[in-house]
């Protein structure tokens, strides 16, 4: 017995029923009819991926420039950013931000990023970052998002 379907046995047990076959007259429900997404749609070439991003009237919902929304434009990122003269969060670091500035400047380090400290015959890239991080030397940026969608950046140096 094979598992390519070339056996003789008719009865295999199994329900197959076979696909639907596509009728042309039957309209077609997936395109929007009097909207801007089916003008485009219909333009064709018209619009370009280029034509659809965070700039235009629609929104990037995945981070994707290409997965664009036709709904109206969402309120840019930046325009959420809080200063750093107006911060409220505390100025210490977290034991989980700290875990993650650790494993990812752990992992730039075991990928051959520049080291920014001197090495006194260290070569664990974790034990290269935790002595960075004491010299406050990490290039990286905390974001912390607050309840009402607003973030603060907070850079290593500054936090404690």
């Amino acid at each position: 017995m094979s598992d390519y379907g070339d056996h003789d046995v008719e009865d295999t047990g199994f329900d197959y029923e076979p696909a639907e076959v596509y009728d042309e007259n039957e309209p077609d429900d997936f395109i929007p009819e009097e909207t801007e997404q089916a003008e485009a749609y219909e333009g064709g070439a018209e619009e370009s991926y280029g034509d659809r991003g965070v700039n235009g009237t629609k929104i990037v919902v995945s981070g994707d420039p290409s997965a664009g929304y036709g709904g109206p434009v969402m309120e840019q990122h930046r325009a959420k950013k809080i200063p750093n003269d107006q911060r409220t969060t505390t100025p210490y670091m977290t034991k989980y931000e700290r875990a993650r500035v650790l494993g990812t400047r752990a992992l730039q380090i075991s990928m051959n990023a520049p080291v920014l400290v001197e090495l006194e015959g260290e070569t664990d890239p974790l034990q290269i970052a935790i002595k960075e991080l004491n010299q406050k030397k990490i290039p990286l940026v905390i974001r912390r998002y607050l309840p009402d969608g607003s973030y603060e950046d907070w850079t290593c140096e500054e936090l404690l």
